[in-house]
């Protein structure tokens, strides 16, 4: 198997683990559910994210509440989508509900929501609230609303 197609499957893993502890978090469901429901196997996300799942409770491994790991996802900026490394769980959430809010916004043309991000950023690059410049990426076809990971080596 070639470099890049090995390096690509680790991403793709890396992310599906880091999916399955996004849901555990979000949802309480317990390590297997979790990772039945992104198709890996239990000892994959243990491999990989192992130091992110804490004593058990009830019997069960439970999440930390937040993590400082880093991921490629694609935030939007004025010249389109940019791949950037986000550091940490909590930013990566607050880019997915940013990435919720401006669907929102897209859909019904309500702005209400995109006030909750005016002046914040994820990793340096300012979230766009402005509804003319939001439409116009649209228009332009870059916005990616239902993809938020960058594939492997496109991030800055």
């Amino acid at each position: 198997m070639r470099k890049g197609k090995t390096q690509r499957l680790r991403h793709s893993t890396y992310n599906k683990a880091l999916r399955v502890l996004g849901n555990m978090r979000r949802t309480g469901k317990p390590l297997t559910a979790a990772a039945r429901e992104e198709r890996i196997d239990p000892r994959t996300v243990r491999k990989y994210l192992g130091t992110e799942l804490k004593g058990r409770e009830h019997g069960r491994l439970r999440p930390s509440k937040n993590d400082k790991r880093s991921r490629r996802m694609l935030v939007p900026t004025a010249s389109g989508v940019s791949p950037v490394k986000v550091r940490g769980s909590k930013q990566a959430s607050l880019l997915g509900k940013y990435m919720s809010a401006v669907g929102q916004y897209l859909r019904s043309g309500d702005t209400e929501s995109l006030k909750n991000f005016e002046g914040k950023s994820i990793s340096g690059n300012p979230l766009i609230t402005d509804p003319e410049t939001l439409t116009a990426l649209a228009q332009a076809g870059s916005l990616q609303l239902d993809q938020i990971y960058a594939l492997p080596g496109s991030a800055s």
